[in-house]
């Protein structure tokens, strides 16, 4: 089995080709070749000798993205990507056109096991994690088909992203990197369900990417009946490891909050809310929930969704309602995967 080049840092390349007896350099070669020309093919690499592009092509393979289907919205240009891997299973991408730039949600894991209520993503359950390579892989081939220079990266596809950390670590590492397509880390956002041990150990990291919290509820009882991490982790611990994430990396928690009608949007949970994010550096995306195929949530009427936004701007929060984009296109979480599996 050919091991997978892709998904090795500059420093993983260098320390292989010091040990085939090559020079230094050739790993950055190497790694631009990847990273930012996006080539799949070792021997299309013109600047190396072709024993070593034998010698590569020997001791690895290339990790390539195959579209299995894209579906583009005739609203405002999301497309939604299904890629197959090597293994058939089955993973989805979004390409988003903001004012700012262009974003790609990225899926971290095939599927997810975390359970929430109101996420398409967890229907099936966990398959397996994605690799580094699997998940560059979708930014690279959506550069490559939209012809698009990517500027944003959202780590808020299928899967939980703490739950396949490592990896997720070293995806970072490399689409950071000055050789790669070089996105700034604070271009990256990264959301979790509030796994706080490894929130911890991100934090130990420093980096300067975007968190985001995905709470939905203001309370332990709520957020226990849609949430069912929430029975390993308590509201007050989650929150403090939000604090003291801010507090040492100085970045700014976003918290995510999907109002789901007559669960959690009424105006008691609004100032409960706003109570227990106080003394937080944060922003708060509130979010009318996408219908799912499996549950009976409905999204909050248009008023809730207003008055939940002005108690807690009254209150002194940074509050966004956020833009649906693509839901003509199943382009929320799961949706089109789940459609896609349910037909083979």
């Amino acid at each position: 089995m050919k091991d997978d080049i892709v998904s090795l840092k500059l420093e993983d390349l260098e320390k292989y080709f010091s040990e085939i007896g090559e020079k230094k350099y050739r790993a950055k070669q190497v790694f631009g070749w990847l990273h930012k020309k996006l080539e799949t093919d070792f021997y299309n690499m013109s600047n190396i000798s072709a024993s070593l592009k034998k010698t590569l092509d020997d001791d690895f393979h290339i990790v390539k993205g195959e579209i299995l289907e894209k579906h583009i919205s005739d609203k405002n240009g999301t497309i939604k990507y299904l890629f197959k891997l090597d293994d058939r299973n089955i993973i989805e991408s979004v390409f988003m056109k903001h004012s700012y730039g262009n974003s790609v949600c990225v899926s971290t894991q095939a599927g997810c096991k975390m359970g929430c209520a109101f996420c398409a993503s967890t229907v099936n359950g966990l398959s397996r994690n994605l690799t580094a390579s699997e998940m560059l892989t979708q930014i690279y081939e959506i550069t490559k088909d939209t012809n698009e220079k990517i500027s944003n990266i959202v780590l808020m596809g299928s899967g939980e992203p703490l739950d396949n950390f490592s990896n997720v670590i070293d995806f970072i590492k490399i689409i950071n990197h000055e050789d790669g397509l070089n996105i700034g880390e604070r271009h990256i956002t990264l959301s979790t369900c509030g796994l706080v041990d490894k929130m911890k150990e991100l934090q130990d990291l420093k980096l300067q990417i975007t968190l985001a919290i995905s709470l939905h509820a203001p309370n332990d009882e709520i957020r226990r009946c849609i949430m069912p991490i929430a029975k390993r982790y308590k509201l007050n611990d989650l929150l403090k490891a939000c604090r003291d994430y801010a507090n040492t990396t100085k970045r700014r928690i976003t918290f995510e909050y999907s109002l789901i009608n007559e669960v959690n949007d009424s105006v008691d949970n609004a100032k409960e809310l706003s109570k227990i994010l106080k003394g937080i550096m944060c922003h708060v995306n509130l979010i009318p929930v996408n219908a799912v195929s499996h549950d009976d949530f409905k999204s909050s009427s248009k008023k809730e969704v207003e008055d939940f936004y002005n108690i807690l701007k009254s209150n002194g929060h940074e509050v966004t309602i956020r833009k649906s984009l693509g839901n003509d296109i199943n382009a929320s979480c799961g949706q089109l995967r789940n459609t896609k599996l349910n037909t083979l």
